[in-house]
């Protein structure tokens, strides 16, 4: 299993996918919106083994604050995250006008996204553990890739942002020759496993572990998820349930021994998005007289600005001040040895398994009207020759 390379995207739904030339050409790294965590650099190649290459898919984010314009006006225009009428104007103008706001709370968080970091430590770290699982082979120095694992780092699909990203690869690669000597594999989604389930539990514990003991039985667990807008639910996008299932898992490793509830951040603009919002559900608390309170970033594997802006800045502590109560934040899973037990171990089943894309990757939404989708879905269905 050591013949493992990781390359993560840390910008796939802002349309500049340069870092698809390197697997075409997987011996360079033309472009800023790609970067590698090699394996570790020894001299063999492993023989009879199927050199391997993992594409992680991340929402990315501005590495510092004069690209958050550039970044906003990608998120803006990409109608698989956001539909707007005339979208080609009102996008930009939209960019424009929040690119200040988006400044600010960058510059209060240390000037940039961490999200490409974090991929970067994940994908190492996940290549030492593929190491260890399978020692008798050694990692390689050649790029000649033989197989590609597409791996979603979103454990919830959604149309907007893991959907979002396989568009990308695919309007990519419809202006090019695509590389089909390869042998290419989809992952796409893993709510429910295990090991995810613990390592959120393990960090619900951590956070747990600072309030006083006889006031820990009555921390209301708040697990707080990207909202998505109502018109996406009603079009059948699973990633509700998805969430929902997580959850569900996460309070099962804890034996649904604290009061919880499941609820919903960072809506953009006028139209009703999924609800109860985080902040709204903290207020309801309130005035039922609870004071304690634990946010779960339970779609977020890494820290980015809605964690540690929206959620320690915004809730935990302007709101938690506003309202006089004690709102903490468990960490979202980075670099905690379970969760990179869990990548480890997801790259392993899918690779045993021997499927290499799933049935409900392929079943678009039941009410979609998105031809692109229908495209993309298709185009990997040829391509991974199901």
């Amino acid at each position: 299993m050591s013949n493992i390379r990781i390359f993560s995207s840390r910008n796939l739904l802002g349309k500049k996918c340069g870092f698809l030339d390197s697997i075409s050409k997987w011996s360079k790294i033309s472009n800023q919106y790609i970067s590698s965590a090699a394996a570790p650099k020894l001299d063999r190649l492993s023989k009879g083994r199927t050199k391997t290459g993992i594409l992680m898919l991340n929402m990315g984010g501005p590495q510092t604050t004069d690209k958050v314009h550039d970044y906003l006006t990608r998120i803006m225009t990409d109608r698989d995250m956001i539909q707007l009428p005339i979208q080609g104007t009102l996008g930009p103008y939209i960019a424009r006008r929040r690119t200040p706001e988006v400044q600010k709370k960058y510059s209060e968080i240390g000037g940039g996204s961490p999200i490409l970091k974090w991929t970067n430590i994940q994908g190492e770290l996940l290549c030492k553990k593929l190491d260890e699982l399978s020692p008798e082979t050694g990692p390689h120095k050649s790029d000649n890739i033989e197989q590609v694992i597409v791996f979603s780092q979103y454990p919830q699909y959604s149309c907007a942002t893991t959907g979002s990203s396989f568009n990308a690869i695919f309007d990519f690669y419809s202006k090019r020759k695509t590389p089909t000597k390869m042998k290419w594999s989809v992952i796409d989604r893993w709510s429910t496993h295990p090991l995810l389930a613990k390592t959120f539990a393990h960090r619900i514990k951590e956070k747990l572990g600072e309030f006083p003991e006889n006031v820990q039985h009555d921390v209301i667990i708040l697990f707080s998820a990207h909202s998505l807008p109502l018109k996406a639910v009603n079009r059948g996008d699973t990633y509700p349930s998805e969430v929902g299932a997580t959850v569900h898992a996460v309070m099962q490793e804890l034996s649904f021994s604290y009061p919880y509830s499941l609820v919903w951040q960072s809506k953009v603009g006028p139209l009703p998005w999924l609800g109860p919002f985080t902040d709204d559900a903290i207020k309801g608390y309130v005035k039922q007289g609870k004071k304690h309170f634990i946010l779960v970033p339970i779609a977020f594997v890494n820290e980015h600005i809605e964690t540690l802006h929206e959620m320690d800045i915004e809730y935990c502590h302007d709101l938690g001040k506003e309202l006089g109560v004690d709102i903490r934040r468990a960490a979202a899973p980075n670099d905690h040895p379970l969760f990179i037990d869990a990548l480890a171990d997801i790259v392993l089943k899918h690779l045993n398994k021997g499927n290499p894309i799933g049935h409900k990757f392929l079943t678009r939404c039941p009410h979609c009207s998105n031809s692109r989708c229908h495209l993309t879905k298709s185009w990997f269905k040829r391509l991974c020759a199901v």
